[in-house]
């Protein structure tokens, strides 16, 4: 079944009201006619059931059959801790994190984050656009929420915000061997939240490192290659999310 999200102000008791650009998509692109079946999903972990009842030019209602939570997303809700890359790599992380399953993204700016955030008004327009991309990637991949992309955060802040996660993971090319990072790995099973830190191009500074140890964040190892930032972050969700997945 075709699935769509809306927001909680538009689900009633027995019904469902859709409006915007959904409306149009589901009438003149799907051509989908009073009768059918379809999912409506509130972007917060419920699915809703339900059956088209009435159709007009700017809304849809339909009658709810049933609801239950999503089975798509993952106990463990997984915080990215990405430092800002240049140019267009972010909108890459986020789409990528999102299908992968992550929770919440957090931009952080670090010392050697060569992007300036100066312009508010080009800051709020890239933030929308980064929230755009977070829910067009949860509707392909059939996520029961959409992923919230945060305001860019300093190192210090994204460290105080890392505090009150139950655990998080920072990788660092000195940190001990593979069993050290797969013992830690298969630790974070049954936790209820778990961050990862991950550098701009350049990575962290020594300093930040030290930094994250002393906060009680885990120094792990992605082996003897160096991977770039916009395939760090994707290289452990991988990993949490093949570790952290479970039958339905």
């Amino acid at each position: 079944m075709y699935r769509f999200y809306v927001e909680n102000e538009n689900i009633k008791e027995k019904e469902i009201l859709i409006t915007g650009s959904d409306v149009n998509h589901i009438k003149n692109v799907l051509r989908m006619r009073i009768g059918e079946k379809l999912v409506i999903c509130n972007g917060q972990g419920k699915d809703f059931y339900c059956i088209i009842a009435d159709m007009s030019s700017d809304c849809i209602r339909v009658e709810i059959q049933g609801e239950e939570e999503t089975a798509s997303e993952l106990k463990t809700k997984l915080y990215l801790f990405q430092g800002l890359p240049k140019k267009d790599k972010m909108e890459l992380i986020i789409q990528k994190a999102v299908e992968l399953g992550v929770y919440e993204i957090i931009p952080v700016i670090t010392k050697r984050t060569i992007v300036k955030i100066e312009d508010k008004k080009k800051e709020q327009k890239k933030m929308e656009r980064w929230q755009s991309i977070s829910l067009s990637a949860a509707k392909q991949s059939m996520r029961g929420l959409i992923p919230t992309i945060k305001e860019p955060m300093s190192y210090k802040e994204a460290l105080k915000y890392a505090k009150s996660l139950d655990a998080s993971v920072i990788p660092f090319e000195h940190a001990e061997g593979m069993e050290a990072t797969k013992s830690l790995i298969k630790q974070m099973k049954g936790k209820q939240s778990v961050g990862i830190f991950i550098g701009p191009e350049g990575g962290f500074e020594d300093e930040e490192i030290e930094n994250a140890i002393s906060e009680g964040i885990a120094p792990i190892t992605l082996g003897k290659r160096i991977l770039r930032t916009e395939t760090a972050g994707l290289a452990i969700l991988s990993i949490l999310m093949y570790e952290l997945e479970e039958d339905n």
